[in-house]
């Protein structure tokens, strides 16, 4: 049963209770009603009764009186015969006002003219008296003593007594049908009452159980999202790690390739290749930043910060982009805003720069225009205004209430010719509604867009000097041989990447591949920061650094690298002991900071130039020696040790993936997988065998088609195999 419809029934049922009430309280009190009626009325018919008695009594003994004083011929016995007559009078006046049988008037009428004949008697016999001294006359005598009057009124008082009789007889039995159907209908009352009661009891406990089933079932519910939650955040940091490492590579290695001598085609592949490699980035911090943001996992943390400062900072960021395009970025702040606010401008940053790229992407001639104004303020507070204007292809009026929507955009053609997600205005405008504030756009066709948005912030009551700016040229011309480094990486991509930047910066490092290589290292060695990696297998960063402050008691610096770019990653790395955290793709600026913050003091010498790579034609058609020559740069030994380890270890990995195929272990499958992915990159292998790699290592179940997966690494890996033999023995 659906709300609506419950909703219609309990309202159906307590209108048919009330009425049902309503009905019975109503027959209940009529018979009640008749009740005290039919007493009433029994209570005049008794009164009317006991009138008569004393109607009757008072005349009969007015005529004894006159007897008596007729028969002792003394006056004194008739004295009070005029009250005894008022009195029946009086009686007789409340019969007729009691009485409401006209038939009846008329015997009250012939009681009161008996009473009256008694009263004239009594004025005779004294007339007579007092004119003769006796009271002798016959005719009165002889009536009073045949009781005519006392006769005549006790018949007439029998009468009505007869009639009384019947009537009360009548009413007393209506009086007592009326008493039972009272009777009757109370207790109908009182059983759907008591009825109702129990009804209403078991609803509420009916309800109640079924709230409490609820509950548990929310319960069950809350704890499915949660752990849902869990899974998704693990996913999303995995495939942060998976995705950022080896762009992570591709980044780093792309910046090296700009500062080499490169032919013109070559700088056109090295700068199609960075470009995109930013997109992606941007593309799976979009994805990063949705998921952080659905799961409410996004932090507002309030710090002063210099709005002029982070203005110069955009403009800076976005200077070449807008210089390559031939177009003009102009930004102005009013004068009423304060310099220092306190906010998240990690956030406002974040926000600017997807409004400035968006309107850079659609925007090919003229400019854009940054106002930061003041909306509204006060002592303390501040509603900061932007606007961020451009000259671009515009948005039609009929898209512009879902031009925030997700993975929307204006028109199906703006993806295939601008590319992009569709996210980027989305989380824009979560983040300032996350923040307290609200966006709005104004657009026309093939003039330009505005978007217009507020955040509210502290106004700061001093000023925060702005940072210096890093020059990291200055870090690379310099020499730092007192610095020793130890970076711990199971990724041979990542130790590659970063044995080239310490090397080009001439800082002294060690490499270590796990946990307990680390561990055994910083026993042995003392070094002035520590380059830890998350994600290792045999044991992982955190309990590396654990055990490097516990058991070692080591206070050495340890700065976590992960690319699990997301909310909590930071403090979970501080809670375990780390001093910092740096994201993957590592950022060469970000890194500079970190060493010169957590690394003693560090002496600069002039260091020369690092040798060129030497270019290699390998001419394999299964292997590529480009990757491995990249990272040796001209290290022979090194080639040959290399290409040793894959020719001995690949077999073997091979022999392990097909016995456990054949004795069902998916877990060995999955595992041995995922480990031969990083044997077979040192020979370029990476891309053709990734797709089948990928399958081994995310099988769910084993099938004859995993069987087919593993027949065609076999060939491809023996020809692999049978190349790099030949490399090896050529050197």
């Amino acid at each position: 049963m659906n709300n609506n419809r419950f909703i219609y029934f309990v309202l159906a049922t307590f209108l048919a209770g009330t009425l049902l009430l309503i009905f019975i309280q109503y027959n209940y009190s009529r018979n009640v009603d008749r009740l005290m009626k039919g007493h009433h009325q029994m209570l005049r018919e008794l009164k009317t009764v006991h009138l008569l008695r004393l109607v009757e009594r008072d005349i009969t003994w007015v005529e004894s009186r006159i007897s008596a004083a007729i028969a002792t011929n003394d006056t004194s016995h008739i004295e009070k015969v005029d009250a005894r007559i008022a009195e029946v009078k009086a009686h007789l006046d409340s019969l007729r006002k009691m009485t409401a049988d006209t038939e009846a008037w008329g015997d009250i009428e012939r009681l009161e003219y008996l009473a009256k004949q008694n009263l004239y008697t009594k004025q005779q016999l004294i007339h007579e008296f007092f004119r003769t001294g006796k009271m002798d006359d016959t005719s009165l005598i002889s009536y009073v003593r045949d009781h005519k009057i006392a006769t005549e009124a006790g018949i007439i008082a029998r009468r009505l007594y007869d009639s009384k009789e019947s009537g009360m007889a009548a009413l007393s039995s209506a009086i007592s049908e009326n008493s039972r159907q009272a009777r009757n209908w109370g207790l109908i009352l009182v059983g759907v009452i008591l009825a109702t009661a129990a009804a209403a009891m078991w609803f509420v406990l009916n309800r109640f159980g079924h709230q409490q089933r609820l509950i548990r079932r929310l319960d069950t519910s809350e704890k499915k999202v949660r752990e849902t939650a869990r899974i998704k955040e693990n996913f999303m940091a995995n495939m942060s790690h998976e995705i950022r490492t080896p762009l992570n590579a591709i980044l780093g290695f792309t910046n090296l390739l700009k500062t080499r001598q490169l032919d013109n085609t070559s700088t056109e592949f090295v700068g199609a290749i960075q470009k995109a490699g930013e997109n992606l980035l941007t593309i799976i911090n979009d994805i990063l930043d949705l998921s952080k943001i659905e799961a409410g996992m996004v932090r507002i943390e309030a710090s002063p910060f210099s709005v002029r400062g982070l203005l110069h900072s955009i403009q800076t960021l976005f200077s070449e982009k807008v210089k390559e395009k031939g177009l003009v970025l102009h930004a102005e702040i009013a004068a009423a805003v304060p310099d220092t606010l306190v906010g998240d401008a990690t956030r406002l940053t974040q926000i600017l720069v997807n409004l400035i790229s968006n309107a850079l992407k659609f925007t090919e001639t003229g400019g854009i225009t940054i106002q930061i104004y003041n909306k509204d303020s006060n002592q303390h507070n501040i509603q900061l205004g932007f606007s961020i204007a451009d000259t671009g292809i515009g948005i039609e009026q009929h898209m512009l209430g879902s031009i925030f929507d997700r993975f929307h955009q204006a028109e199906n053609s703006i993806t295939r010719k601008y590319g992009g997600t569709g996210l980027g205005l989305s989380i824009v405008k979560d983040l300032v509604l996350l923040q307290g504030g609200d966006i709005t756009v104004e657009s026309e066709r093939g003039k330009g867009t505005t978007f217009r948005f507020f955040i509210p912030y502290t106004i700061a009551s001093q000023q925060v000097p702005l940072p210096q700016a890093v020059n990291i040229s200055e870090f690379r011309s310099s020499a730092h041989p007192s610095v020793k480094i130890l970076v711990v990486d199971d990724n041979e991509m990542n130790r590659s990447l970063m044995e080239h930047l310490f090397t080009e910066w001439n800082l002294s490092f060690d490499m270590a591949d796990n946990g307990w290589e680390a561990l055994a290292r910083l026993q042995q060695t003392d070094y002035n920061l520590v380059l830890m990696d998350i994600q290792m297998p045999e044991m992982d960063g955190y309990n590396a650094t654990r055990r490097i402050r516990t058991e070692l008691g080591l206070d050495v610096p340890v700065i976590a690298m992960t690319a699990h770019a997301l909310a909590g990653e930071r403090e979970r790395c501080l809670s375990s002991g780390m001093n910092e955290y740096i994201s993957k793709p590592v950022n060469e600026r970000e890194l500079y900071e970190l060493i010169i913050r957590f690394a003693d003091h560090l002496p600069r010498v002039k260091r020369e130039s690092p040798a060129s790579l030497n270019e290699a034609n390998d001419g394999y058609k299964y292997i590529s020696l480009d990757y491995m020559k990249e990272i040796s740069k001209g290290n022979q030994a090194y080639e040959k040790k290399a290409t040793r380890q894959f020719i001995e270890s690949v077999p073997s990995s091979l022999q392990l993936l097909e016995q456990a195929f054949l004795q069902n272990d998916l877990r060995a499958i999955n595992s041995l997988a995922h480990e031969l992915k990083t044997t077979v990159s040192i020979m370029g292998l990476t891309e053709r065998l990734n797709p089948i790699l990928d399958t081994l290592e995310y099988a769910k179940e084993i099938t004859p088609a995993l069987g087919a997966h593993l027949q065609h690494l076999r060939t491809i890996a023996d020809h692999a195999i049978k190349e790099a033999a030949d490399f090896y023995s050529r050197n």
